[in-house]
């Protein structure tokens, strides 16, 4: 009974932009491969969901599943549609105790290997999605542009990657995981939100602000709430290993591999000595992460984390942090002749390419896209404006989401980084062909 007050309260606590959840069903897209999707559901009660689905093309070829949303789980449901065929558009059903709720649509990636060209690809990634409420701090709002939600949907991704902060959770709730579930359902409620979570797949890693207090590492206590709700909210297709925790993966998406890492399960503290060992990533995560780029064959290899990689003008938190792991990452990449690595990263509350040039081989090009709707470092010193690795022109100081694109024939394939603001507007576009990356 204390459970089921407890759930009860964080949902009526939750208040999202102004205003409570709406009451009845939330759907989000999880990543579509090329024979399934999850489908996550929530819903406002304990109640039994189904989905039937078919491809669009055979109405008649009507399929279920079904799962009970429970009080223990926040009443969300994960509805794994799997067998599906490759390259197929299907439509589905939501029922909720019999009783249709919602429709929608979505697509499995083409089977492509052995049989054509590889697809083009639409990425889009962004950061730091701060949603105003009573529990904000005093002074102006820090949140705002919400429309930023619609200008992603009205993009059409084939995927969208969420890069850490994506909920802030606030101080009385980084104590239980029904506080975290709060925080997590008030987004997800969110109605200018509501488009984007159907509109395209999604898939996501965390920084600190969606993990625990500002600059949260290891040490903290309640990341094994963090990681439940983490888990419970976002349906990536895996997290972690058999015997590592955390919210790590990878995920392919045509001829490109996106390795997600988790920069706080396994971290020291910024401030830790700086000993042999000191690392973001833990050393079971890191083994994975060079063994995983050397095996990948991907045209491109994307490196995707919360905080910054590269940039040499960061002050605040960032690999710099840990010297000895970020030497060993990009010996590694030398050593092995690692072909077409780029990286993704978030956190900043500003937006660019770093371009990174390494002697003897090509370059590592870094991608930082934030922030989405929380507050924009609007004046960064100057050290950072006249960073040498900066790409002339991609700089950004406004609230923005970024998109990686990938088109081509197989053998000349192009990546392409943009940067759209909140109203949906390109900003800039830098190209980079796959054989710059050689």
């Amino acid at each position: 009974m204390l459970r089921l007050l407890l759930l009860a309260c964080c949902a009526a606590l939750a208040l999202s932009a102004g205003t409570v959840r709406a009451a009845g069903l939330a759907v989000m897209h999880g990543f579509a491969d090329q024979s399934g999707i999850t489908l996550w559901t929530q819903a406002d009660r304990a109640a039994r969901m189904v989905a039937e689905f078919h491809p669009e093309a055979d109405p008649a070829a009507v399929r279920r599943v079904e799962r009970t949303a429970r009080a223990e789980d926040d009443f969300v449901a994960h509805l794994r549609l799997a067998d599906l065929t490759p390259g197929t558009r299907y439509r589905y059903r939501l029922l909720v105790d019999g009783k249709l709720q919602r429709t929608g649509a979505f697509a499995t990636q083409p089977q492509w290997q052995f049989r054509g060209e590889p697809p083009e690809i639409a990425l889009a990634f962004g950061s730091c999605a701060y949603v105003g409420d009573r529990y904000s701090r005093p002074g102006a709002p820090w949140g705002g542009e919400y429309a930023i939600f619609d200008a992603i949907a009205a993009a059409r991704p084939d995927a969208m990657l969420w890069l850490g902060d994506n909920v802030y959770f606030r101080e009385p709730e980084w104590t239980s995981l029904e506080g975290m579930s709060g925080r997590y359902r008030a987004y997800r409620a969110l109605p200018e939100a509501a488009k984007l979570w159907t509109a395209t797949s999604h898939l996501a890693v965390w920084d600190d602000h969606d993990y625990g207090p500002n600059d949260s590492d290891a040490s903290f206590v309640g990341k094994g709430n963090a990681e439940q709700a983490f888990r419970r909210y976002w349906p990536n297709p895996t997290f972690g290993l058999p015997d590592v925790r955390g919210i790590f993966g990878m995920v392919t998406l045509g001829d490109v591999d996106l390795f997600l890492l988790d920069n706080r399960f396994h971290r020291h503290p910024n401030r830790y000595p700086q000993t042999p060992d000191k690392s973001m990533f833990g050393r079971a995560q890191f083994e994975w992460l060079k063994q995983a780029l050397v095996s990948s064959r991907a045209t491109f290899k994307i490196v995707a984390a919360g905080g910054q990689f590269w940039n040499r003008a960061n002050k605040y938190e960032a690999f710099h942090n840990f010297p000895a792991e970020q030497k060993a990452l990009a010996d590694w990449l030398l050593e092995q002749k690692i072909t077409g690595v780029v990286f993704l990263s978030g956190d900043r509350h500003l937006g660019g390419v770093w371009k990174i040039e390494r002697p003897g081989a090509y370059p590592l090009h870094e991608f930082t896209s934030s922030p989405l709707t929380a507050g924009v470092f609007t004046n960064p010193p100057q050290e950072e404006r006249d960073n040498p690795d900066l790409v002339p022109g991609t700089l950004t100081l406004q609230r923005h989401f970024g998109m990686v694109r990938v088109s081509g024939p197989r053998n000349e394939r192009v990546l392409t980084l943009e940067a759209y603001g909140a109203d949906g507007a390109r900003l800039w576009q830098r190209r980079i062909a796959a054989s710059e990356l050689r």
